[in-house]
């Protein structure tokens, strides 16, 4: 693949529409682009569409890449207080069940048990739930599994400790959908059980048709059923959680407005966190949310921005995804997620500070264990026989398995497949995957079932605990030959937007760029190419000397302020032996002792 032709790169060029041709370059070891380029000149059609949406060339492009079209269409993407993108949540299923169950048990005071998870969106959506429900007078409390000595979801001990303690109803958020042997258990002690969740629907195959599996639960909620009449499927279980409070709030009435105030950036912060794509109502819902997030009312999240020197900034999703979130992982991963949701819920400035400075150093540990399971990992994913392998299977034995879904995200990156990493668990070895789209991993895993004790996740991501007998080499095995990636569906590929000369890079077109944001899955910042870059006033900063800052100057004459924060001394050292390099950058405005500049960010080069 190394020496794969141009010509036949060229012809997966990606082309919303014939006259908006976007760049694909790519490279199977160092996501950085190859030896090709294809410039694109803004046709007189864009001045045209420029001067009826009331935006640039430029802009007018990048929206139409998008599939951005119309002048209404322009209007509401660019909007920052445009709302009116939420789908409601009375086109949920299940959602007029679960509403009449919650109404009669508030009403009779039953107590009821909120079980969520220990990832992002499983304390967010616990809290959400847990917070809003006690502001309409429930008698509510929660619940959220041990990562090693639970692992995902409903469990059995999860559910005689709530029959134990008098719960009447239980309602899940971000799990529930397969954990029909415990919705079972549920009944037969006597409890109703609601499921609200976002993970797909387990199913079986009936000759040529998809069977779903649906628990025995007296409320399923969940956007992933096929006779779910909900225009959106990507949203996370918090903002199923979001939507099924402000329902039985609606339902409530005169409490609404103090049960749902302050949680709508929390529905937000699990969508970044979860991976969500920041299209349609997700979009609109994240830039609502960080704006929110900035000016938080909630002690434990000011207590984590404080910690994190990050309070007073724009908050993006970077913030959240690389900063913020982390920490909330982290003692999921390491010690008990209790402590991310208590962080959230507590009123106690001291408490708050505590949580906070316990949370950012947990994931400092998790961020050193990460580092020597991503080497390991790399190291066994460039060897015979994973090199061959379309689908990666890595046993890690002595990791922690808490750790596993962040190496195999790692690992993806690194060689542009799905990849698996399997580690010793309590009693059994378990493990966590990480996709590329054109593969459907819960599909796929699915179709080799019976290697599995427990599986659960979706087309990006998924958890597994393999059944007893069954080693990591039978699960390698298996699961690549099934598989039906092609070559070209492994080729990393790198979409930019089109060339663009220096010339054009200003703090307007920045300031306008930014109004596409947030930016993130589904909705990436724009990539612009530039060839015969000469750069110059070279400078490696940084706590390891990694990021290079220098001027870079293009064939249009213009020089521009640049850094790379991507592999800088690679780019030093290229640019010292090249007169010039190609580069693929983006935009961006640069604040530093209240002065605004323009710079481009060097994201990949050759």
């Amino acid at each position: 693949m190394a020496n794969e032709p141009v010509a036949h790169l060229r012809a997966r060029f990606d082309a919303p529409s014939a006259s908006v041709p976007r760049g694909v370059v790519g490279d199977t070891k160092y996501n950085m682009p190859r030896e090709l380029w294809y410039e694109i000149k803004i046709p007189g059609d864009y001045r045209a569409l420029s001067e009826e949406y009331g935006v640039s060339p430029v802009m007018a492009r990048l929206l139409h890449n998008r599939e951005v079209q119309g002048r209404e269409a322009v209007r509401s993407f660019l909007a920052a207080d445009d709302t009116d993108k939420a789908y409601s949540y009375e086109k949920l299923p299940d959602i007029d069940k679960c509403t009449d169950i919650l109404e009669k048990k508030i009403r009779a005071g039953a107590r009821i048990r909120v079980i969520g998870d220990y990832d992002i969106d499983g304390v967010c959506s616990t809290y959400i739930l847990t917070h809003g429900l006690h502001k309409l007078g429930a008698a509510v409390d929660y619940a959220i599994p041990h990562r090693i000595n639970d692992g995902y979801g409903l469990n059995d001990r999860l559910i005689r400790e709530a029959s134990d303690a008098g719960v009447d109803c239980i309602i899940t958020c971000d799990n529930g959908i397969a954990a029909a042997p415990q919705i079972r258990l549920a009944h037969e002690l006597g409890m109703t059980v609601i499921v609200t969740d976002h993970h797909e629907v387990p199913y079986h195959m009936s000759g040529d048709e998809r069977v779903e599996d649906m628990p025995d639960a007296d409320a399923i909620v969940d956007i992933k059923r096929a006779d779910s009449k909900y225009g959106f499927t990507e949203i996370c279980g918090a903002q199923v959680a979001f939507k099924v409070l402000a329902a039985i709030c609606d339902r409530l009435g005169d409490r609404s407005r103090e049960a749902m105030k302050g949680l709508l950036e929390f529905a937000a912060f699990a969508s970044i966190g979860d991976i969500m794509p920041l299209t349609g109502e997700n979009r609109h819902l994240v830039k609502a949310g960080l704006m929110k997030l900035k000016e938080t009312k909630n002690k434990g999240m000011r207590a984590l921005i404080r910690a994190q020197q990050i309070e007073g900034k724009d908050l993006e999703p970077y913030h959240v995804g690389f900063i913020l979130g982390p920490c909330i992982n982290a003692t999921g991963r390491l010690a008990t997620a209790e402590n991310a949701y208590e962080l959230l819920a507590t009123e106690d400035d001291a408490m708050a500070e505590k949580l906070a400075g316990m949370l950012y150093a947990m994931n400092e540990d998790r961020k050193d264990m990460t580092d020597k399971g991503v080497k390991k990992a790399f190291e066994m994913s460039d060897i015979e026989p994973y090199l061959s392998d379309r689908v990666l299977v890595i046993y890690l034995p002595d990791t922690h398995e808490s750790i596993a879904g962040i190496i195999a995200g790692k690992v993806r990156e690194h060689t542009g497949k799905p990849t698996f990493v399997l580690t010793d668990g309590e009693g059994c070895i378990k493990g966590s995957g990480r996709s590329i789209d054109e593969y459907d991993m819960h599909g796929a895993m699915t179709e080799v079932s019976d290697l599995f004790d427990r599986f659960g996740g979706h087309r990006m991501a998924a958890g597994l605990s393999l059944a007893d007998g069954v080693t990591p080499e039978d699960f390698r095995k298996r699961i690549n030959q099934t598989c039906r990636l092609t070559e070209s569906d492994l080729d990393i590929k790198v979409r930019f937007d089109l060339q663009l000369p220096f010339s054009f890079v200003s703090t307007e077109l920045a300031e306008d760029i930014e109004r596409l944001g947030p930016f993130g899955m589904g909705n990436t910042k724009p990539l612009f190419a530039a060839k015969d870059v000469r750069l110059y006033n070279m400078k490696l900063i940084g706590k390891n000397s990694s990021i290079l800052r220098c001027s870079a100057k293009d064939a249009s004459g213009r020089t521009v302020s640049a850094v790379c924060f991507r592999d800088g001394n690679a780019l030093m050292q290229l640019a010292e032996t090249k007169r010039t390099v190609k580069l693929l950058y983006s935009i961006e405005i640069n604040e530093y002792m209240g002065r605004r500049d323009v710079q481009i960010r060097m994201e990949h080069f050759c």
